[in-house]
């Protein structure tokens, strides 16, 4: 299967750290023990993966303005992930636009010192801010970045099923170990996936148990093995669906 017909179903997956991040250290984007490659086996085909270290809904929206291997992926797709938006949900004390500046700082000695006074700073106050305290992005922006990314995959390609990724849970040092951001977010994402069509994997009941027991990466965030497997196949459970419900 596949827009031009016959052979495998193709995934493109447009995610973020989660993706490619395993138990000890961010891995090739072909490792196939990450989720997007279980989930394209499970689905019975193969997963084309773009993502980014913290990549948030904004971040992939200009991937996908500006990275053409994307646009070339998009060209054989048979269905598109969206697994994007769960660090929208972090904790940010500091504006997100600051934030991303950090690494251009110079001098060097100037770079280090604020970087490690804002490792210092963010996980004090987040807890201090608790859920009043700003994320990395709010959902209104989320949903929106979400939804363009959906049209611009459906005008290229009619009727291309689309299946998003709420956002997971997370016991991080960095950030306090609060995240009280998650729950507007999945609000806001579930409304928004209910009025587009879009399906929507929950990866919490799938990997809670594994990343707050501590049985992940020792970051708090990213997963262990058997985390990618279970989302991978209820990824691709999803887009078998979706498949099987468009031939």
């Amino acid at each position: 299967m596949s827009p031009g017909g016959g052979g495998a179903p193709v995934l493109v997956v447009i995610a973020d750290s989660l993706s490619f991040h395993g138990p000890d250290r961010a891995e090739p984007a072909d490792e196939p023990r990450l989720w997007p490659h279980v989930a394209g086996r499970a689905a019975g085909g193969r997963a084309e993966l773009h993502a980014g270290l913290g990549w948030t809904a904004r971040h992939a929206w200009r991937a996908m303005l500006g990275d053409p291997r994307i646009w070339a992926s998009l060209r054989h797709a048979d269905a598109v992930v969206l697994g994007v938006g769960g660090m929208d949900t972090l904790p940010s004390p500091l504006p997100t636009a600051l934030r991303e500046l950090i690494p251009a700082v110079r001098p060097s000695w100037l770079r280090r010192s604020v970087r490690d006074a804002h490792r210092w700073m963010t996980p004090r106050a987040a807890r201090v801010l608790g859920r009043a305290g700003p994320v990395a992005l709010p959902p209104g922006e989320t949903v929106r970045y979400l939804e363009r990314l959906r049209v611009a995959v459906t005008t290229l390609i009619p009727g291309l099923p689309v299946v998003g990724v709420l956002p997971a849970v997370h016991r991080a040092p960095l950030y306090g170990g609060v995240h009280a951001g998650r729950d507007r977010h999945v609000a806001a994402l579930t409304a928004w996936a209910s009025s587009r069509g879009v399906l929507l994997v929950d990866p919490v009941p799938l990997v809670a148990d594994h990343v707050l027991g501590g049985h992940g990466n020792p970051d708090g965030i990213h997963w262990g093995w058997a985390a990618h497997e279970a989302v991978g196949q209820a990824v691709g459970r999803e887009v078998a669906a979706a498949l099987r419900a468009r031939s």
